[in-house]
């Protein structure tokens, strides 16, 4: 797979707490420049950065990040905002505890209140599955299928662990048609990247895909 393939399936991500407006002009210059699926940034600076691509790159941006256990209605807020704002996409963090709880019909419910929130733009759920058992992996491929989400995403890079092969594979097997797969959190190679996608990703959630292109091409003159 040769990486302008890989590439344009990068959400190319800058989300750390103190990530400045400087940083993320370089982020979105990158991938303006090697042609990602979208940035992923945080909601503070989506308007800026919307008005600095304009139509030339998607804006992706997350909502009840990342420990997800905001209320319904403050997360239904933080959409609709980063929405109006220019965001292009949304990648939302599902309430962990309550699939502990077992209230997969909240969750279901919370989804979609999100996705009529976004209409016909792209919504991704994370359900941070290093907190989860396989169990509770597969019945989320359910829940997220049924609420009408377009993407289920693997981590949010903030917990214990990001993206596994595994997880991947096991989502393949188990969400419903027309959910895609997004793989996100340490995925530190583009060996890595191809067996994602391989296993069924659509999505690559990193930071450092562009960073390795780079670094290639310098060592390349």
């Amino acid at each position: 797979m040769d990486k302008q393939t890989i590439l344009k399936h990068v959400d190319h991500t800058l989300l750390l707490q103190d990530a400045t407006w400087g940083e993320i002009r370089q982020i979105c210059d990158d991938a303006i420049a090697y042609k990602t699926a979208s940035i992923c940034i945080p909601p503070g600076y989506v308007k800026q950065a919307k008005e600095y691509v304009q139509d030339k790159m998607a804006v992706c941006t997350v909502i009840g990040f990342p420990n997800g256990y905001m209320t319904t209605a403050a997360k239904e807020f933080e959409t609709k905002d980063a929405l109006a704002n220019g965001a292009d996409e949304i990648d939302m963090v599902i309430n962990i505890g309550w699939v502990k709880d077992g209230k997969y019909d909240s969750i279901e419910e919370e989804i979609r209140t999100l996705k009529a929130a976004c209409g016909d733009k792209i919504l991704k759920v994370i359900i941070e599955t290093c907190l989860l058992t396989d169990e509770e992996k597969i019945e989320m491929c359910r829940v997220v299928t049924d609420a009408g989400a377009d993407y289920i995403k693997t981590s949010t890079g903030f917990s214990k662990a990001g993206a596994t092969f595994e997880d991947v594979k096991l989502f393949s097997e188990h969400v419903g048609e027309g959910v895609k797969i997004k793989a996100a959190g340490g995925i530190s190679s583009l060996d890595d990247a191809e067996k994602f996608m391989e296993l069924g990703a659509d999505r690559l959630g990193t930071s450092r895909i562009i960073k390795l292109v780079k670094n290639e091409q310098a060592e390349g003159y």
